[in-house]
């Protein structure tokens, strides 16, 4: 009977292919095959004249794919304008995507499965893409996989019936893109509406599966989000463009409410399960990186307010009912454990996923099988020679987090805690920490080495966490966050829960900073609080009340200093003169003669000689010859001054007192104190005193500003005789200086650096037609000449009585002769020197051979990078001198590419692990390296500005071929993911910029003078 009704729906195909003379022939053909099936909207059965003879069940797998493919082919291209006119194409899309009415029927959901496979396997028309468009709405995956998995079929045909299914589905995007071409696609067919559609689809399938589960359908789902991994739906990124699918995007917010009404977890062990059942762990970490990077974001990744931890809470639960309690045998630990400890993720993930191995619990002990596993991966990330030299300080500050938020969470004194205070590893990754050339990083290893020493029942202390410079700030808010545990908060209100214990004991409420209002805070007294299993709060600074002491009050601050001026107190101690002559205040730096019984007088003589340095020094600048015949004295005394008694202001004091012997007396101070650069007595402070007075001094004679609120120049109020003395107003107009956050060598560096970069943007935009032709659109004003006023004219004049100033000596006057060429020239010798030294006792043993690159020594990466730095910007004061093209540039062009490509020691570390595979990177530190590329940067950028670089790359070719060969080859390695020693953290993005900076330099200069250049290599 079967076979008799196939034939029949055989004769209705072939009298479809051929010629039909008449619309009511078509309808008639049309409902025949529909009727039979149930299938036909009431509205048509009208036309339905000789319906099909039968009793049995239509096979409609094999009867359907010719009806389907014949309408595509032949009658749709025919009759699609007619039916539609008449209103009579939904008959036709009926054997493709039945109504609503016909949804639920188990037919409907066979005819839609032949529909995929017959659209796909057929050339692409609009009507064939407007019925794919109007399927992946109206049969989302959910209602597919129910049909597939339809009747009494064998499993595995249902699994090939799915199979198929799935290939097609996920095929129709790209299919359709391909067949419009250039023309607009539909909406429903867009990338991110599609697979944004299935992805909803999944979770309803997924959900609804929950209620009644079974293996062939937790697999046949894992199969679905394979696929969904595949074509890229579980992005890891959190900022993501609406063109872009996502699965938790679409999803997230659907699955958190049914997790919440989740009482009996069936959902939620479905979703355990599924993930489990995936065949790869890398589409698991696919899944757990894109959910990782869905989850609701703090307002502050430190914050310790009720609400950033009852967020953390509530994330963690998410990730516990999604993924299941994490524990070492589990079988996505290895999975999420790679996701958790190689991805960059922010420190609110690592409290995230702290709170999840904890167990996601509100009270009782935290997953101690868990965290031990935890900790130790933590400890060996954290460790790491690699992650210390070459990560980014959020890296760093990122598994920093994580290692301190696991500890925090074992009791005090622990033995896991204990053990890892203990360990070689952690110790010697501490030293790598404080030995870091980066002030960020090298806090992130003072602060694990305290907290852990903490937790471990030791003292540890560094000091020196005050203020909001390299990274304090954050080490600050990372230990308030240390003290108390977000498990510890609910996720729904935000309050702090008391852990529940079998007995109270009184104990203080623990308070975190950021909790409680200051106010709140000062009014607490004891309360009743329990102690958690596990777990011990005592790292919480909190104050007690304590009875009222029968003693007197300790004296105040001003109390102390009246007494300490009452002369009736003060009997025999010898009051210190106050120096008016520089002999004076050198005797007082130097400690030439102090007489026995004296010596403790020598503090209060270097706190005067420091208080007053700076204003008798520069008050002698232009009073005859006295400040000449001290400078070289002063300078010794102050270079080799130590700290010795701790006195306030020391550095600073002696920093602007070194600064204004530079300015004040350049010609003899420059000289000597490059010379005391060299000698080896002197420790790495006070080189670098040495090298910023070069750069301030320098930048005070060339009239640039300082950008230091700390180190500016004293004004002529103080400094000035009174015949010099100017009004108060013209002070303010003429030493009026903006202010700069940040004032130090490197900070000025890198400002010159940026601006040197930013000058080439208009050459390259030559290059570029588009903005070429934009800016010859532009209108250009002319400029223009403005006349000077009679008031200005003679405001300008010298009026009688008037005292001209002594002519200052400009920077451009002795920035060849006594600053620029001396220091390198002197460099060069001590080098040949250093180098001379080391092959002399190169026959020796290691631990007897002479390392001119020791810490301390000025061929250290430290001190080296903060010379070159240093000329770098005394070079970039001097661009205005005479010598500056034909002696400054290309000397010091030559020694910035003589030390980013020589070696400069012939020891090399033991500990060094370099992975660069050639010979320019190899053993030079990212710091050395940044600093030779910046000082070549600013001296290309210089010739540009003054010659167009014509002396420079006619007379000096080779070293400009050199420098430019030498740039690229870094570029190249950096941008094969080559890794330089020390190029973690700032110096990460400052070398790679330098790099492609001096590219840019060197090619706009050889594309102009190229046709000149001779090159004589």
């Amino acid at each position: 009977m079967e076979d008799d009704t196939l034939a029949q729906i055989k004769s209705v195909v072939d009298s479809l292919q051929s010629p039909i003379a008449d619309l009511q022939i078509l309808l008639s053909l049309l409902c025949r095959p529909l009727d039979y099936i149930g299938l036909l909207p009431p509205q048509c059965r009208r036309f339905n004249l000789e319906p099909l003879q039968g009793s049995r069940v239509l096979d409609i797998a094999k009867a359907f794919p010719p009806l389907q493919r014949v309408l595509i082919e032949h009658v749709l291209p025919t009759w699609s304008t007619v039916l539609a006119d008449e209103g009579h194409l939904s008959l036709v899309d009926q054997y493709f995507c039945p109504d609503a009415f016909s949804f639920a029927l188990s037919a409907a959901g066979d005819v839609v499965l032949c529909a995929y496979s017959t659209l796909l396997s057929s050339v692409l028309t609009e009507e064939s893409i407007r019925l794919l468009a109007k399927l992946s709405t109206q049969y989302p995956i959910d209602r597919l996989h129910t049909a597939a998995f339809a009747g009494n079929d064998l499993s595995t045909r249902k699994s090939v019936r799915w199979n198929d299914c799935l290939r097609n589905v996920f095929a129709v995007p790209l299919k359709a893109a391909n067949a419009v071409g250039t023309r607009d696609l539909l909406p429903e067919l867009e990338l991110a509406t599609y697979f944004n559609g299935c992805s909803s689809g999944t979770e309803r399938l997924m959900f609804t599966l929950s209620r009644s589960p079974s293996q062939d359908r937790i697999t046949s789902v894992a199969q679905l989000l394979m696929k969904l991994v595949n074509v890229g739906v579980f992005p890891c990124s959190s900022f993501l463009p609406q063109s872009q699918p996502s699965f938790f995007r679409s999803t997230l917010a659907t699955i958190r409410v049914k997790f919440r009404q989740d009482d009996d977890h069936i959902y939620s062990k479905f979703w355990e399960n599924t993930l489990i059942s995936l065949p790869s762990t890398v589409a698991q970490q696919t899944i757990f990186a894109s959910l990782c990077s869905s989850l609701a974001q703090l307002p502050s990744n430190l914050g310790v307010t009720a609400q950033d931890r009852g967020i953390v809470v509530r994330e963690s639960s998410l990730l516990n009912a999604m993924f299941g309690t994490i524990h070492p045998e589990s079988d996505v630990w290895n999975g999420v454990l790679g996701v958790m400890l190689s991805r960059d993720w922010k420190e609110s993930h690592a409290r995230i996923f702290v709170s999840w191995a904890a167990g996601a619990k509100k009270t009782g002990p935290v997953n101690s099988e868990a965290f031990q596993a935890l900790l130790s991966r933590a400890l060996e990330m954290w460790c790491a020679p690699e992650h210390i030299k070459h990560s980014l300080l959020s890296r760093h500050h990122y598994v920093t987090s994580l290692l301190l938020l696991i500890v925090s969470y074992f009791p005090r004194q622990s033995e896991y805690v204990v053990s890892t205070a203990l360990s070689a590893s952690f110790v010697t990754a501490v030293g790598q920490y404080i030995s870091h050339p980066d002030n960020s990083i090298r806090r992130c290893g003072m602060l694990a080495a305290e907290v852990v020493a903490t937790r471990a029942g030791k003292n540890l202390d560094f000091g020196d966490w005050d203020g909001d410079a390299d990274g304090k700030p954050w080490t600050r808010d990372l230990r308030a966050l240390c003290s108390a545990r977000d498990i510890d908060f609910d996720p729904c209100t935000g309050v702090e829960l008391e852990p529940a214990t079998e007995e109270s004991t009184p104990k203080e409420e623990i308070i975190t900073a950021g909790v409680l209002d200051d106010t709140k805070v000062s009014a607490l007294k004891f309360t009743e609080a329990s102690v958690a299993i596990g777990y011990d709060s005592d790292d919480s600074l909190t104050g007690y009340a304590s009875p009222t002491s029968s003693r007197s009050a300790s004296p105040t601050p001003s109390e102390l200093d009246e007494m300490e001026k009452d002369p009736t107190l003060r009997v025999g101690v010898k009051k210190i003169i106050r120096p008016v002559y520089l002999a004076q205040l050198g005797e007082m730096v130097r400690n030439a003669r102090v007489k026995p019984g004296e010596e403790s007088q020598e503090a209060d003589q270097i706190e005067m000689a420091l208080n007053v340095a700076e204003e008798l020094i520069r008050k002698k600048r232009d009073y005859g010859t006295e400040l000449e015949e001290n400078a070289a004295n002063l300078v010794y005394g102050f270079t080799s001054l130590n700290d010795n008694f701790e006195l306030d202001g020391f550095e600073n004091k002696r920093q602007r007192a070194v600064n204004a012997l530079v300015a004040c007396c350049p010609r003899v101070s420059a000289t000597c104190i490059i010379e005391e650069f060299f000698r080896n007595q002197y420790s790495t402070e006070q080189r670098f005193v040495i090298l910023n007075a070069l750069v301030f001094g320098a930048r005070e004679l060339a009239s640039l500003p300082v950008h230091s609120e700390s180190l500016q120049p004293l004004n002529n109020q103080r400094t000035a005789f009174p015949s010099k003395t100017l009004p108060p107003v013209l002070h303010q107009k003429y030493l009026a200086v903006d202010g700069q956050a940040n004032g130090s060598v490197q900070g000025l560096l890198e400002g010159v650096t940026r601006a040197a970069i930013d000058r080439g943007k208009e050459a390259t935009a030559n290059k570029v037609p588009e903005f070429v032709r934009e800016r010859q659109l532009r209108i250009r004003t002319s400029p223009k000449v403005t006349e000077i006023s009679p008031e200005e004219r003679r405001n300008r004049a010298l009026l009688p009585g008037q005292i001209s100033q002594p002519h200052r000596t400009a920077f451009i006057d002795v920035a060849a002769e006594y600053f620029i060429m001396p220091f390198i020239n002197r460099f060069w010798a001590f080098l040949r020197n250093e180098q001379t030294r080391e092959e002399r006792t190169a026959h020796r043993d290691a631990l007897y051979r002479y390392h001119s690159a020791g810490t301390g020594l000025v061929l250290n990466p430290i001190v080296l990078s903060q010379f070159m730095g240093s000329l770098a910007l005394l070079v970039h004061a001097a661009q205005n001198a005479a010598q500056w093209l034909s002696v400054i540039a290309p000397g010091a062009l030559e020694l910035a590419v003589a030390l980013g490509t020589r070696p400069i020691s012939r020891a090399v570390s033991d500990d060094t692990g370099s992975t660069e595979p050639t010979g320019e990177a190899r053993g030079k530190e990212a710091s050395v390296l940044t600093a030779a590329l910046e000082l070549s940067l600013i001296v290309l950028d210089g010739c540009l500005e003054l010659d167009g670089g014509r002396s420079l790359g006619l007379e000096h070719t080779v070293l400009l071929l050199g420098a430019g060969e030498w740039a690229g080859k870094i570029f190249e390695l950096l941008e094969k993911g080559t890794l330089v020693e020390g190029g973690g953290g700032v110096h990460e993005v400052r070398l790679r910029r330098a790099a492609a900076g001096v590219l840019l330099k060197v090619d706009e200069l050889t594309s102009k003078w190229r046709r000149s250049m001779v090159d004589v290599r």
